[in-house]
């Protein structure tokens, strides 16, 4: 299935990301955390595949329901609340009806990503 290769050397956090489809990504801290801001953070990550995830899928069923979708925008906020964390995501839908609108808004609750994240993830770590 998926697949990625992250690889840090001496640059204090700055991270080379290899995905399995041979794309190149760097990801970094915030200068405020000791890295160089050079990409995104790993939570940055985090939220921006489930946001790319949404938007991917949403387009897809309104292509599907050959609906007169002009564009989505997907906001993502990861926050601490009561010691969990919470990802708040707000949908821009532009070029539908309510009833439309209100669909992918129940479409976005089941998209691959969110699924994942909702249900948990098994991780397991081996040495090479």
């Amino acid at each position: 299935m998926t697949h990625a290769t992250a690889s840090i050397g001496r640059d204090l956090y700055r991270t080379q990301i290899e995905t399995g489809a041979g794309h190149r990504l760097v990801a970094d801290e915030p200068v405020s955390l000791g890295g160089a801001d050079g990409g995104p953070a790993p939570y940055d990550l985090v939220v921006a595949g489930l946001g790319a995830c949404t938007a991917i899928t949403l387009r897809m069923y309104a292509d599907l329901k050959a609906w007169p979708l002009a564009s989505v925008q997907v906001q993502l906020r990861l926050a601490r609340e009561n010691n969990e964390m919470v990802v708040e995501r707000l949908l821009h839908i532009e070029g539908l009806d309510d009833a439309q609108k209100a669909r992918l808004a129940e479409v976005a609750e089941r998209t691959p990503v969110t699924l994942t994240l909702k249900s948990g993830l098994q991780i397991r770590t081996t040495l090479a």
